[in-house]
Formats: C-alpha cells, structure tokens, sequence
C-alpha cells in the first residue's frame, strides 16, 4: 500500500461498525439467493501458507513466482503474459480467465515491496500469493465475466504498474470491465474494506458475501493517508473496491522493520482468502446483465 507517512498517525480513522451490513444487503442478498448456486473451490490452508512463506525480498523473483503459479493453476500459453512497463521495473504478470462473456472483472494485487524496509510480506506478498489461488478457486466451472487477474508492478512507486496497464487498454476495453478488485496488505487481523473509495454496488455484494460465509468484513477507510491500485482505475469510472486488513494499531508495521512473516495471522489470513473466493463468485453471479424482457426489441 503506497502511503504519505508524515500523515499517517494524525489522521488514520476508523468505523469499528459496517452499517452496510446492516442497511443495504438485503436487496443483493435476495437476488443471490434466488439465482444460480454459487460454485467456486478452495485451496487448503496449507497451500495459502506456502504460497505466503515462499516470498523473496527481490521484486523481480515476486513477478516470477506469481507467473509459475499461475501456470501451476492452469494459465497457460495466450492466456499468460507480461507487460513490460517504461521504466526499469519488472513488468506487470496478467493471466486471463475466459468467460462466457466480454464483460470483465479485474482483479489485481501489487507484486512489489518497499527495498530495505522489512520483508514487504504483509505489503504485500500477502495480496500478489493470493492471485494464483483465486484462479484456482474460480475457474472450477465455467464464469459468465471474463477473470483478469493482474500482478501489478511498481506500485510502491507511485502505482506505475496499475496506471500503465489501464491506460494502455482501449477506450472498448475499458468499458467492458464492470468491476475491479484490489487487495492489499491482508493478514493483520479480520478483512477491511476502503468504503469510502468503493463503488456501492460492489460493496453490496461484498456484504452478501460476508453474511453468505459467515466470515466478518468491516470499514477501515485510509483517506489521504494512502493509496492503492484501485484507484488508477477511478479516472475511467470503473467501479473499483480495494480490501486490506490494516488498523490504527497496525498501520506502523507498513513499509517498516516489522513487516515480516511473523505479523501474519495465519487464521485471519485465510478467512480472507475465502471471503474473497466468496466474494468473486458472487460478483461474477450477480453482475450478470439481466435478462430481455418478453416481447422487447433491440434499440
């Protein structure tokens, strides 16, 4: 997560209860529950942990590991690539998940770390390990969205390797993506949501997904005190949502000596991953175009 320090402190707020839950998941909740069943698979325990203890410190062995993984899980051939940026970072690592549709969903993590600051595994080895097992997790059975899952490059740099690839798409491409999720330093206690910078209908299904899974999800909002990937897609008007774990009481641990391994809540860890399996599954269910009417012609 890229953040201004010198304001961090003074200015970190925290909304320890999420009325969403409360106030607007009724109409989403109703709608999945009387459509298709949601199907997705997860990874055990022990592969999530495994992916997350094999950081490297160096950057470009990051984008090297996530491109096998994502091999490992099936992304082969066409549908893995990278995308080598303008400056000398390692580039972007995209594996694409065909759908039945043109319409996508984004979802990315940021591969690179803060150089001689920590480990850089909660920010954010524990987003980029994620990527390859939510491609497992949802390309067990055929998805209406196309699923891009992206590697971001450089984001520690002023989120370089997320501006570069939206603005690298088409004025078409752009318009096809209906969401963009981002995850960044998870694993520090219970999932967050940036709600304030979220669009409403994704928080909605988030919040169905949280009560469909029983697992919990609350506002952590880091207004002009950081940033993330998602908001490199805000200019273009892509609704975008971006998931952490970071508190008042642990945002010191970023870009500090204390990122290690051993900050990591392997518990709240893997709540997340499967929320977020959940959560994906439910976009792709939930964002499908709603059927013609009878007897309605095309404009």
């Amino acid at each position: 997560m890229h953040s201004d320090r010198t304001t961090v402190r003074s200015r970190l707020l925290r909304q320890v209860a999420w009325a969403l839950v409360a106030c607007v998941t009724c109409a989403v909740w109703s709608s999945a529950q009387t459509s298709a069943q949601i199907h997705f698979r997860l990874q055990t325990r022990e592969a999530v942990e495994a992916h997350l203890k094999a950081f490297s410190t160096k950057n470009s062995e990051r984008e090297a590991l996530i491109r096998k993984w994502f091999a490992d899980s099936g992304c082969k051939d066409a549908n893995l690539s990278e995308q080598p940026l303008d400056r000398t970072l390692p580039p972007n690592v995209i594996c694409v998940l065909p759908g039945e549709t043109r319409e996508v969903i984004v979802v990315g993590a940021h591969t690179d770390h803060v150089d001689n600051s920590g480990d850089g595994v909660v920010d954010n080895w524990t987003g980029a390990a994620l990527l390859p097992s939510l491609l497992y997790s949802l390309s067990a059975q055929p998805r209406h969205h196309t699923l891009i899952f992206v590697g971001f490059s450089g984001e520690e740099k002023g989120l370089v390797g997320s501006r570069y690839y939206v603005d690298h798409l088409t004025t078409a491409q752009r318009a096809h993506i209906e969401g963009m999720v981002n995850f960044d330093s998870l694993g520090l206690g219970p999932t967050e949501v940036w709600a304030s910078h979220a669009d409403k209908v994704l928080l909605d299904v988030l919040a169905s997904a949280a009560m469909a899974s029983k697992l919990p999800v609350t506002t952590m909002n880091v207004d002009n005190l950081g940033t993330a990937d998602s908001e490199s897609f805000a200019p273009y008007q892509i609704p975008r949502i971006t998931l952490h774990s970071v508190t008042q009481q642990t945002w010191s641990i970023l870009h500090s000596p204390s990122d290690r391994m051993a900050a990591i809540k392997m518990n709240d860890y893997y709540d997340s991953y499967k929320l977020i399996a959940e959560y994906l599954a439910y976009l792709d269910d939930v964002l499908k175009a709603p059927p013609a009417k009878p007897g309605s012609a095309a404009q």
